[in-house]
């Protein structure tokens, strides 16, 4: 009978040590959601960049950890990214109005088309693109993170 008791207590610490190692290895994930704000045009994409890090943020989108494009209806729309892992993020977004994906500009690098950053830094000709540690924010594991931008159509004075 004792021998019995053993192997249950053994099994039961076992089976609870498996069970602890499972749930401290498994990846613990976020959600993010973007609320686009100040959107003028009805036709085009809004398309979204999130980054993890500070290379390619914010024009180029090869670099992005997750993107995507919702239509353009005007006024503001919402979107939500799952499964992003903690961390320091930032997120750029443009009006896409001719489907090309990426963000127009002119030969002085002003943007043609709409476009949004991330706590919303001031974007000028003196200040230039903002620098990713401007844009970022901190996501946490477990929760649901909302964020809000607004769509400038020019440089801030």
């Amino acid at each position: 009978m004792l021998s019995i008791n053993r192997f249950s207590c053994l099994l039961l610490t076992s089976l609870l040590a498996l069970s602890f190692g499972r749930a401290v290895n498994a990846k613990s994930t976020a959600t993010l959601t973007v609320v686009v704000n100040g959107i003028s045009n009805q036709k085009g994409m809004i398309c979204m960049g999130v980054y993890s890090r500070s290379q390619g943020f914010p024009m180029n989108t090869k670099d992005v950890t997750t993107s995507a494009c919702v239509k353009a209806k005007g006024g503001s729309l919402t979107h939500t990214f799952s499964g992003l892992l903690p961390g320091n993020y930032a997120v750029a977004i443009i009006d896409d109005q001719n489907g090309d994906r990426r963000l127009n500009t002119d030969f002085l690098g002003i943007p043609k088309e709409g476009f949004g950053i991330s706590k919303n830094p001031t974007v000028s000709m003196v200040t230039g693109a903002p620098k990713f540690y401007d844009a970022s924010f901190l996501l946490l594991s477990h929760q649901n993170t909302t964020i809000n931008i607004l769509m400038k159509y020019s440089l801030d004075s």
